[in-house]
């Protein structure tokens, strides 16, 4: 497989966990986290624990985090990589953080005073059809979800979910405000770069985080494990575009068999007319 692009794709598998997912780069991730979380005492120093937890009983399955790390005070974060819709996505995330709650348990007296979870989804596509109307303009990216009474105020405010919808993100280098938005613009824009943008440049965090990202200064290893991990993305995602596809070309074909307009089927599909002759 022939990679022409200078830096790697950090949405992939791969590329996600050589950025933000190693300790001697975990200076990344430290400086990703501090400036998406509502931490009154930023993060000083992480520690990386194992990828892949056991629930408490025998029956539980296994769990296996992209990112699961504890700062320096032991509150607990859970870094999510989801390339593809799922459909209980949600019910994963809460599954996940079940797990570093639990671990919090200690024998004999214990007051159950638990330190923070914070569970930071980063999402390729997003939860609502793109294709809908009402959500075409939707540029709001960041969700924020916390434990709320019926008063809409916070019940307790020791598990945060954080859900970064990636494809909401259409900010270009000129428009970046703030930290955060350069991180998100590096993770959506990197593979298609030539060179560093001049707004990123004068960022030293950033600027080191494209030296990493360079395909060319990896080992020959590393590039296998990459384009191996690559084949595997866009074999994943032409297989879920054609199976998408060939589900409007049947629902084109079921409603024109009904006799409903073609310009309702247009609209309600996106297809072409053309497209929707060829199925008769």
């Amino acid at each position: 497989m022939m990679i022409k692009n200078k830096y790697i794709d950090p949405l992939t598998d791969f590329g996600f966990k050589r950025i933000f997912g190693t300790y001697e780069n975990r200076k990344f991730l430290i400086s990703f986290l501090n400036d998406l979380l509502d931490i009154e005492d930023k993060i000083v120093s992480i520690e990386y624990k194992n990828l892949e937890k056991l629930g408490c009983l025998s029956s539980d399955r296994k769990t296996i985090y992209d990112i699961y790390c504890t700062d320096e005070k032991n509150n607990n974060f859970i870094v999510e990589l989801q390339r593809a819709k799922q459909k209980y996505f949600k019910d994963r995330s809460i599954y996940y953080t079940t797990f570093p709650i639990q671990e919090q348990s200690k024998h004999g007296d214990w007051d159950y005073k638990l330190k923070q979870v914070y569970f930071v989804g980063i999402l390729d596509f997003t939860f609502k059809d793109a294709r809908l109307k009402q959500n075409q303009n939707d540029t709001k990216y960041l969700t924020k979800v916390e434990l709320k009474d019926d008063n809409n105020e916070v019940f307790y405010d020791k598990l945060s979910y954080y859900f970064l919808e990636i494809p909401k993100f259409k900010k270009q280098d000129k428009d970046l405000s703030n930290h955060l938005e350069m991180w998100l613009y590096y993770l959506t824009h990197l593979e298609q770069l030539a060179e560093i943008p001049k707004v990123l440049k004068t960022d030293d965090l950033i600027r080191e985080a494209f030296d990493l990202a360079e395909f060319l200064a990896m080992s020959k290893d590393e590039q296998f494990v990459y384009q191996m991990d690559l084949k595997t993305r866009l074999d994943n995602k032409n297989a879920i575009d054609y199976a998408e596809e060939m589900g409007i070309k049947k629902v084109a074909k079921n409603l024109l068999q009904q006799g409903i307009d073609i310009n309702v089927i247009i609209k309600s599909t996106g297809l072409t007319a053309e497209e929707i002759q060829s199925l008769l």
